[in-house]
């Protein structure tokens, strides 16, 4: 669930993110899609490190759908996986033909655990590397529902305020494999030892190392405001970063937090706390740089106009509903601890096109990574779902 927080001192911004929508046609003018300029080529090349509960089961489909769009080829993970060998560090052979393609892919985007001399052995030279932080506080709430039965420290514990009240008494070092949603994730998604002593000088050191190997660092509770950056950052245009949430969980699963949890959060997760003042920083730097206030202001307006009209035109409902709610169990996502994962329906009797389209939108995670995988690897064993096939 993406939380838009307008915190950490961007006072200068507040109101300006309340946009008034404006009407657009369905078919759009090139300036109404904003194309970028003609100098400008779309990076076809990027590596997206998926991090956990960030809003990047989001960004993946939206990678995938550029995939399609542009006829790329993507790193899947090998054989039945759905990650790419997550947990562990990554290695190369964990990409399905990495040993017949070499250095012959395009997009990367599956979950994995960062390791940037396995990852450029995969990817091209010019590749653009980014990924996704959201505050360490709704992100742990999220990963407590979400990972309530598989996590040691999460099971033992009755509610998420319990867990945070004394941390240490549920989480043990001697379980940190199957602990790692339970403290610093994004730190260890990056590859990093998310039991680190919380050392000033190694948290600088780790910070420069990450911005050496990432171009770009976007912010969840920034979800808009991201896209719009990030689609300028790849010279893409509107309709490659229009979305429809994904994996988001119904509101009754969200656990409230007392003031006395999200202040423990910052210090049993300081690195992760660290990590995103440090990159929530830099992100609106980065705004200012490339886009400009007023510019993404009024881009943002487009992207929710555009993505308003996808809805009405994709969707029965105008919203996400509950998994049983779901007509079409190939459109159903995967299901974890105590969260309930939203999912779409579709509209009734659209064309081939329209309806190939507002598919793709809506796809989970799971199903198109298993698509894209028969279409690549089309010799190769299907992936198993264990739910219908669209």
């Amino acid at each position: 669930v993406i939380i838009f927080s307008l915190c950490l001192g961007f006072t200068f911004l507040s109101g300006f993110f309340h946009m008034k929508n404006k009407n657009y046609r369905i078919s759009k003018s090139h300036e109404e899609l904003l194309i970028p300029p003609t100098q400008c080529h779309a990076k076809t090349n990027v590596m997206f490190l998926k991090t956990h509960k960030t809003a990047s089961s989001t960004v993946l489909n939206i990678m995938f759908r550029f995939t399609e769009r542009y006829n790329l080829t993507v790193a899947l993970p090998a054989d039945q996986f759905f990650h790419l060998g997550y947990p562990r560090t990554f290695l190369a052979h964990f990409v399905e033909g990495f040993e017949a393609i070499g250095q012959n892919y395009n997009i990367m985007c599956n979950h994995l655990r960062f390791n940037p001399l396995e990852v450029k052995k995969v990817m091209a030279a010019n590749t653009f590397y980014f990924s996704i932080l959201r505050n360490p506080i709704q992100l742990l709430e999220s990963s407590y529902i979400y990972y309530k039965n598989y996590v040691p420290a999460f099971r033992s514990s009755k509610n998420v305020n319990e867990f945070l009240a004394s941390p240490t008494k549920y989480y043990h070092l001697a379980d940190y494999r199957e602990n790692i949603y339970a403290r610093n994730i994004m730190w260890f998604d990056f590859g990093y030892d998310n039991n680190a002593e919380d050392d000033t000088k190694y948290t600088q050191a780790v910070l420069e190392e990450i911005e050496q190997n990432f171009h770009l660092i976007l912010i969840a509770d920034y979800f808009d405001e991201s896209m719009i950056l990030l689609k300028h950052t790849l010279c893409w245009d509107l309709d490659d970063v229009i979305y429809f949430k994904l994996n988001s969980r119904s509101q009754d699963t969200i656990q409230t937090l007392t003031p006395e949890s999200e202040e423990q959060i910052k210090v049993w997760c300081s690195l992760d706390w660290k990590l995103y003042l440090h990159f929530n920083q830099t992100f609106w730097r980065r705004i200012e740089e490339t886009v400009g206030l007023e510019v993404l202001e009024k881009e943002v307006d487009h992207l929710r106009t555009r993505q308003k009209e996808l809805m009405e035109t994709c969707l029965s409902e105008q919203e996400a509903v509950r998994k049983d709610h779901i007509r079409n169990k190939g459109l159903l996502p995967f299901q974890s601890g105590a969260a309930n994962i939203l999912g779409y329906n579709l509209k009734q009797d659209l064309d081939n096109t329209t309806l190939r389209t507002c598919q793709k939108m809506v796809m989970p995670e799971l199903q198109y990574t298993s698509y894209l995988y028969a279409v690549q690897h089309p010799h190769k064993k299907r992936k198993e779902l264990g739910l219908p096939l669209l």
